[in-house]
């Protein structure tokens, strides 16, 4: 049987499997101007974590896709040699619309095939946005829409943490609920609609400062330029250390990835790590596949960490099961996982239990080790702005002007921060989206206090 996924991997959240778009506004086609209609195919083995790689990247890109399992279906494994002029015999293949395929791809080569920007076409920008969440997102509406040339480089692809979600539904103006990768397809096109330019699957490794000027260093060595810069970098995800977990990573055990692997939980036991609201509408779409799902929790109660209306649909879900006060201390398995070890943090005691995967939310950590000295950043790493310091009460460490800082700045001036990854931010979707407007209006009043030429940089080589 071939795996069907559209927007959400063929599901909803709640409510039953359907199936993907076909080439319409909801499969983000207006985001992929150079996609051609038609759903892409996946040829691979269910536990290669490149194919893992691959599905979850069009699912969080809203790219209409058919994983074939060359483990249980002939149809996957007559195509499969015939499409591999090169590579292994069992590599991914990727097949597209156009009748091209590519063979055991990485995230980046998959964009471009289907046309998402990976390359800026200049180098300078009056603003250059890193991360492309909610926070920056919104920052690059407001800055595209009052004339601002923006910038908004992700590496991953847009929406940040919240494209993972199965289902949002405590954002205001959507009282149904949406998919997090439908919420930032929507942003998206609206950026867009501003002539804001958004590069994918870049990562910014460096940004240093000249002057006026602020520069930007992407993972392939191109440098952007700019006066202003925002830091909306998000978080990523707390990874499991325990013994056997790294290395399943991909191979059933998953982070943030419910709605990518969720047909291919069907009748199978699975297990959540977590006790969060994220964990709990991955259980509630993970249910609807699975023979039963186990929620493992460190609090006493799920209430605790859960809103109240999850919590309600997790104890009517008669296939979900919640173990509180429990963690996992190792996972085991032959190229895939097949057993995990749960503890009572409690009593100490030990528990080694079959799982065909496991799906882990225990938190999440800023990515800001690649800024160095260039930015005061408490001791977790996240980006301390304004007249924050350690313990909240003295200037910004390093700050070198006369002036205060404006709203939202970090120690280095023209460089500001909004989102999750700001010291002492609240993490909701709808706070990190005001953080990104309101640092707009610090980005207008820093710009004014600018003097000297604007720098002319040549378009990039291959820009469009």
């Amino acid at each position: 049987m071939t795996h069907e996924a559209g927007s959400s991997d063929g599901a909803d959240a709640e409510g039953a499997p359907r199936e993907p778009d076909r080439g319409n506004a909801g499969t983000g086609t207006s985001w992929h101007p150079r996609l051609v209609e038609g759903e892409v195919r996946v040829i691979g083995h269910r536990w290669s974590r490149r194919v893992h790689e691959v599905k979850a990247f069009l699912s969080r890109s809203r790219v209409p896709y058919r994983w074939f399992d060359l483990d249980t279906e002939a149809d996957a494994r007559a195509m499969a040699p015939r499409t591999q002029p090169s590579g292994n015999v069992g590599d991914p293949v990727v097949l597209f619309p156009d009748g091209s395929s590519l063979v055991d791809p990485d995230v980046r080569a998959v964009a471009e095939k289907l046309g998402l920007e990976t390359t800026p076409d200049s180098r300078f920008y009056d603003l250059i946005v890193i991360g492309g969440g909610p926070a920056g997102l919104a920052a690059s509406i407001y800055a595209g829409s009052e004339g601002l040339r923006t910038v908004v480089v992700e590496q991953e692809v847009p929406g940040g943490q919240a494209s993972y979600s199965a289902r949002v539904e405590n954002y205001p103006g959507f009282p149904d609920g949406l998919t997090g990768s439908d919420l930032a397809r929507r942003t998206v096109e609206q950026a867009e609609r501003f002539g804001v330019e958004i590069i994918v699957t870049r990562r910014a490794t460096r940004l240093r400062a000249d002057a006026a000027d602020r520069f930007v260093t992407l993972d392939d060595e191109t440098e952007l330029a700019s006066r202003a810069v925002l830091l909306a970098l998000g978080v990523g995800f707390r990874w499991l250390e325990a013994p056997g977990c790294p290395q399943l990573v991909g191979s059933g055990i998953y982070y943030g990835a419910a709605i990518a692997e969720a047909t291919a939980c069907r009748d199978q036991e699975i297990f959540i790590l977590g006790g969060g609201n994220s964990a709990a509408q991955a259980a509630l779409l993970l249910a609807q596949y699975a023979t039963h799902v186990t929620i493992l929790a460190l609090e006493p109660t799920i209430e605790e960490t859960m809103s109240q209306y999850l919590v309600d649909r997790i104890r009517r879900t008669q296939n979900i099961t919640v173990r509180t006060r429990s963690t996992v201390v190792a996972a085991e398995g032959d190229g895939h996982l097949e057993h995990i070890t749960i503890q009572d943090v409690e009593t100490g005691a030990t528990e080694r239990v079959a799982a065909n995967s496991l799906f882990v939310f225990i938190g999440a950590t800023p990515r800001t080790h690649w800024l160095g000295d260039a930015i005061a950043r408490d001791d977790r790493g996240f980006v301390i702005a304004e007249t924050q310091c350690a313990d909240g009460r003295a200037p910004i460490p390093g700050w070198s002007l006369d002036r205060a800082p404006f709203e939202l700045e970090t120690s280095l001036p023209g460089v500001f921060v909004a989102g999750d990854v700001r010291r002492g931010s609240v993490k909701r979707i709808a706070s990190a989206v005001g953080e990104g407007a309101m640092a707009i209006r610090s980005i207008h009043q820093y710009r004014r206090t600018v003097r000297g030429p604007v720098p002319s940089y040549p378009t990039a080589p291959g820009a469009r």
